[in-house]
């Protein structure tokens, strides 16, 4: 197709489209770009376009210059998986992979679109702008603006760089087609759906429970606390670390439009939390004001916060009580039935309980609590009192455990997080317990237990 002869051609050099994608200077974008690719993205965006076997790398992500950068790449192959995916993220990285494969028009195109659509979504501005520079002369970096406008806000425009840095990253990054984090141990039919943070790649993952186990159904771009994750204190701008569970949904209608379209409150601090002296409320999964798409990835006060669609998703998926939430500093992933073994033996640890606990044996019964064991104002004589009237009480009844969760988490030690409802033999309804369970000397110990419903 002809062009006009009064508008420059859009031409970009490989250093220059590098820069233009990850934000990064110039020389370090020819550098990474010589080094990865075999296409020459200068004939490329001259008319002739590079097929992904040819362009195997066309977007490396980098913040900094470190030879690092080549270590983290993305392929023409990852991105045109979001060809049409219909989220704002993914219309964003189609708009990545056109500029990469040398369609600067249609990415022109699809980026002015995405900010008719979503006009709050800064990235995609950032981007947008970007393009339409880049028709007038060479990009020198991500965010080309005139130097009187960079000056006002330089910190948003580094951080509008990472934000771009952690969504291409997780593209790249993808758990393996059917794992799971090792955390979700065992969970029962009667919890439909599981969440798991990864704070170090600012990432957000959903889980569907089914006939064949978990399933990763959906993921997100998700902002964490300004200074990072392991939260200690009350006020340390740090999003907690470890097992948790939804307690409550608040819909917007009951918050100020600071947390969007709604929050999904965490029952932070929980027991172990406790136990290791950790303080502060609040931690919320929440939206965003209606003014912005998303935050940048470090900006909270410690909750996680998402896109406004995308915890409208969860919201309307998820239980609160029954879904379990796990924030780590990085996931770890492991196929299914790696999990097994640990299953067995954690299941028959806790059927070993549950025969004592119905055998009205408290000695026995009583090997099962750690010395430290704390129930509220009880410690573990005082519980061991109230076990010896339970058992009074059972008059030799059978003790049922149902709908059992089993989660793990490793932090300065073994825990596990382990949810239950327990029925005695002849009554139709009983109470909803939660047990934490620490490694003390190798064996496993309850340092804590109570009725949550």
């Amino acid at each position: 197709m002809k062009r006009s002869s009064n508008r420059r051609p859009f031409k970009l050099s490989a250093g220059r489209a590098f820069a233009l994608v990850v934000g990064v200077s110039a020389p370090l974008a020819i550098w990474a770009v010589s080094s990865l690719m075999s296409a020459d993205w200068a004939q490329a965006y001259a008319g002739r376009k590079p097929t992904t076997e040819e362009a195997p790398v066309t977007v490396a992500l980098a913040h900094q210059a470190s030879p690092e950068t080549a270590k983290h790449a993305i392929s023409l192959k990852q991105l045109a998986q979001h060809t049409n995916d219909p989220s704002a993220e993914g219309r964003l990285l189609e708009i990545y992979r056109l500029v990469g494969s040398g369609d600067a028009a249609q990415a022109l195109e699809k980026a002015r679109l995405l900010v008719q659509d979503v006009p709050n979504f800064q990235l995609a501005q950032l981007v947008y702008g970007d393009l339409l520079t880049a028709r007038a002369g060479p990009l020198q970096q991500m965010g080309n603006a005139p130097q009187a406008l960079v000056g006002k806000a330089p910190e948003r425009l580094e951080q509008l760089r990472v934000e771009a840095n952690r969504r291409l990253l997780a593209l790249q990054e993808r758990p393996p087609v059917g794992a799971i984090p090792t955390q979700f141990v065992d969970l029962p039919p009667t919890t439909k759906h599981a969440i798991a943070v990864d704070a170090s790649r600012s990432r957000l993952y959903v889980f569907e429970n089914g006939p064949n186990g978990l399933q990763l159904v959906a993921d997100h771009y998700a902002s964490i606390g300004k200074l990072g994750p392991e939260k200690s204190t009350q006020g340390d701008q740090r999003t907690p670390i470890g097992v948790y569970y939804i307690t409550s949904r608040l819909d917007a209608a009951q918050l100020t439009d600071f947390y969007g379209v709604g929050a999904l409150p965490l029952n932070y601090p929980n027991e172990y939390d406790r136990r290791m002296g950790r303080t502060g409320s609040g931690i919320w999964l929440h939206g965003v004001p209606s003014e912005s798409y998303a935050r940048s990835p470090q900006s909270t006060d410690g909750c996680v916060a998402l896109a406004n669609p995308e915890l409208k998703s969860i919201m309307e998926r998820v239980q609160p009580r029954t879904t379990p939430v796990v924030i780590a500093r990085s996931l770890e992933w492991v196929e299914p039935q790696a999990q097994e073994t640990p299953r067995r033996d954690l299941h028959n640890l806790l059927e070993g309980w549950r025969v004592a606990r119905a055998s009205g044996d408290i000695n026995r019964l009583m090997a099962f609590y750690s010395p430290q064991f704390a129930s509220g104002n009880r410690d573990q004589a005082q519980w061991r009192q109230l076990m010896e009237r339970e058992a009074s009480s059972q008059k030799g009844r059978q003790l049922q455990l149902k709908d059992m969760s089993i989660l793990a988490w490793r932090d300065r030690s073994d825990v596990l997080v382990v949810t239950f409802g327990e029925l005695n033999e002849g009554e139709r309804t009983g109470a909803i317990k939660r047990q934490y369970w620490g490694k003390e000397g190798g064996l496993w110990k309850i340092f804590y237990e109570g009725v949550i419903g």
